[in-house]
């Protein structure tokens, strides 16, 4: 008797992936749970980019602009970037696939927080590369730390600012400063998710220092404040020579038409942009203060979400257990390496005060 054939392998490493593994969105027999699990704006997507989504539906049989020109011009034109150095994917997930693979090889490796954004390390194991994590011992990426781990072998530095899951935020200076001390052959990619949402004086965004340097990356995504998650929008905005090396390897039609026409839209809905930030700016305070009145540690947050650090592991996964049964998801951050967390997107006033209803019952237990 033979041996059955084995097939194709993957490659080295693939199979030793954990995989993303997105928020929770579903409770067996909870019809409409509050989903404040994936930091998504719970006010939706606004008026305008609903309106620019349907009437692209007439047009969904045709292959979109590969270049995302009507986009890119936006986007320019908002930011004031030249728009031949932007980057348009699938999400800025695919921004920072795109650009581990253009410049990762095998033995390379990246640097990123100990607790950052998880999509950075799995596209660069995917291509063979190391992933080297700065400690953070105060829930933040610290420029010491991260300029500690920097060798001749690396090629990207990533920084969440603000940060997911923590909430944490690096200034203006901050960024200046480590960037300025890596080497010139070291990408930094700052990550700017959030950057809508921030209220804090002393950040800023990397957009003007990158406008003059050679090697840094700023991304932003369209998921968040302007609630497209499901259309899968992201950009960067990169040295030119980056931009166009990526350029020859990003697939043809990486976005959507009814994407691009609802990104385009959503960008200049300035009065959504205002509700959406006011909703968090409102909240997040309140939120943070009731929790922390029951005695739970609540981080403080630039972003439109909160972590609560629990006493250890199991007393937080009893935390989400119970808002489960009061028909509330949020999300475990285990594999960030926090198992004593839970990261809970700011909601509706309703969701909020659910939210604060169920883990006032569950403190007291």
């Amino acid at each position: 008797m033979t041996d059955a054939p084995q097939g194709p392998q993957a490659k080295p490493g693939i199979l030793d992936i954990a995989p993303y593994v997105g928020g929770k969105s579903s409770i067996a027999g909870v019809a409409e749970p509050m989903k404040l699990s994936s930091n998504e704006n719970m006010l939706g997507a606004g008026g305008k980019a609903r309106a620019a989504y349907e009437a692209a539906i007439k047009n969904i049989h045709i292959y979109p602009d590969g270049r995302a020109t009507k986009l890119r011009d936006a986007v320019a034109e908002k930011h004031g970037l030249e728009p031949e150095r932007l980057i348009f994917g699938n999400g800025s997930d695919e921004v920072f696939a795109l650009l581990n693979q253009t410049y990762l090889t095998a033995g390379d490796n990246i640097v990123c927080g100990q607790y950052g954004f998880l999509a950075y390390r799995i596209s660069a194991l995917g291509c063979e590369a190391q992933v080297k994590l700065a400690p953070e011992p105060n829930f933040k990426a610290e420029v010491d730390a991260l300029l500690a781990q920097v060798d001749e072998r690396t090629k990207i530095v990533y920084v969440s600012n603000p940060s997911n899951p923590t909430g944490s935020y690096n200034t203006g200076e901050e960024i200046r400063r480590l960037h300025a001390a890596l080497p010139a052959h070291v990408i930094l990619v700052v990550d700017e998710a959030y950057a809508e949402y921030v209220t804090e004086a002393d950040w800023e965004t990397a957009f003007p220092l990158a406008k003059d340097a050679a090697n840094i990356v700023v991304t932003r995504t369209f998921s968040k404040i302007h609630g497209l998650g499901g259309l899968r929008i992201g950009f960067g905005y990169a040295p030119l020579k980056v931009a166009e090396a990526i350029d020859r390897i990003r697939l043809p039609f990486n976005v959507s038409v009814p994407g691009l026409e609802a990104a385009t839209a959503a960008l200049f809905d300035e009065a959504h942009q205002t509700a959406s930030r006011e909703l968090v700016s409102n909240w997040k305070p309140r939120l943070t203060q009731a929790l922390r009145g029951f005695g739970l540690e609540v981080l403080p947050s630039a972003g439109n979400f909160v972590l609560v650090v629990f006493d250890g592991a199991e007393r937080a996964a009893a935390a989400n257990e119970y808002l489960n049964t009061r028909g509330i998801i949020v999300r475990p951050v285990g594999g960030y390496g926090l198992p004593q967390a839970l990261r809970i997107t700011i909601g509706t006033e309703d969701q909020n005060r659910a939210v604060i209803d169920a883990l006032s019952e569950f403190a007291a237990t």
